[in-house]
């Protein structure tokens, strides 16, 4: 009988993680929320110095280890500039388009604390001002963030707190449909951290010793490149990132399946342990999608990059609309989730 998760608590994780700010480099405040979350099964965790968070559940083979990594950090901004007009000009933090975010409301985060919000909105967005509004260029020139505050110049910017360097958090509009889609910012990967914390929780409940000592890394610096490619235990044999899968024109992934990768814009992910996957999710009866994801990296291959020598794969839920307004849906959730469940249990392959 194939494991059936609780999708309504991943939902529920889902929303707790997405309402919290984390942009890559400011993400203390989630990665303590991780923590505690754990900390309610005994499991055994550390913080590396780059502020990620490990944890650990030992296996009957010490020898021999895993690696699971899903990243917490999001998407987001800092101020590049107070301008003049008492408005705020971004530099973007992660990669994507300053279209998706015209007209989202945001959050300020100053240095002493404070958190001032405003709205990211195009310079020239009033129509009846500007004539040709909609034909300007999105972008770092022409975007600003109004400030929910009256002020007028730079001088009362700075008097706020406001100053260059301050991160800028997107707000995340999440909704839990009842028909079971989830919309949200930063699903992208805070689905994937929802889904492990899930796997754990279930793991603790069942009583489960694991085959291999297994590690799950939540790692906060992914989007901008280098999350998962430090604190690699040598033991380690496999390593799996959970991640995203991208849907769009040309591509099998959808919303209401596993996406199993078989290559991104870093190359092709390891063959034997793809097959593997493949497999496993045929003999329990679980719905996948395999894909290939042409603009994409994942914290297994900044691990590779970083010349770790492991076996690498990427497995995860598809996301609509990546990097803007993302969409999941329950099924999706539930297939990954039942797939990291037998894989955790089965043994280490020779491949």
């Amino acid at each position: 009988m194939t494991y059936k998760p609780d999708t309504a608590e991943t939902k529920k994780l889902i929303q707790q993680l997405v309402s919290i700010p984390s942009p890559s480099g400011y993400t203390n405040e989630v990665i303590t929320f991780v923590e505690d979350y754990l900390k309610k099964f005994n499991v055994k965790t550390m913080r590396n110095r780059k502020g990620g968070l490990i944890a650990t559940l030992p296996g009957k083979n010490n020898e021999e280890h895993r690696m699971l990594t899903a990243h917490v950090d999001t998407l987001g901004a800092m101020v590049k500039e107070v301008k003049s007009n008492g408005r705020l000009k971004l530099d973007l933090i992660g990669g994507y388009n300053y279209n998706s975010i015209e007209g989202e409301y945001c959050q300020i985060h100053t240095a002493s604390g404070k958190t001032i919000t405003g709205t990211i909105l195009m310079h020239q967005t009033s129509v009846h001002v500007y004539k040709d509004a909609g034909k300007a260029d999105r972008n770092q020139v022409n975007m600003e963030v109004r400030i929910d505050a009256n002020v007028k110049n730079e001088k009362e910017v700075r008097a706020l707190g406001i100053e260059v360097g301050d991160f800028v958090s997107l707000d995340p509009r999440v909704e839990i449909c009842d028909n079971g889609f989830i919309k949200s910012r930063h699903l992208d990967d805070k689905a994937s951290v929802a889904i492990l914390l899930q796997l754990i929780k279930q793991l603790h409940e069942e009583k489960i010793t694991l085959p291999v000592t297994t590690h799950f890394l939540i790692s906060n610096n992914e989007e901008i490149g280098y999350g998962g490619n430090s604190n690699i235990p040598e033991e380690t044999v496999e390593y799996l990132a959970v991640d995203m899968g991208a849907m769009g024109d040309g591509q099998s992934t959808d919303e209401y399946t596993v996406s199993i990768c078989a290559k991104d814009g870093s190359g092709p992910y390891h063959l034997g342990l793809r097959n593997s996957l493949v497999e496993l999710a045929k003999k329990r009866d679980i719905a996948y999608k395999l894909d290939i994801y042409p603009y994409y990296g994942s914290d297994a291959s900044a691990a590779i990059r970083a010349g770790h020598d492991i076996i690498h794969g990427l497995i995860g839920p598809g996301i609509d609309s990546s990097h803007a307004f993302e969409r999941t849906h329950e099924d999706s959730l539930e297939c990954t989730l039942q797939l990291l469940y037998y894989y955790v249990q089965s043994e280490l392959q020779q491949y």
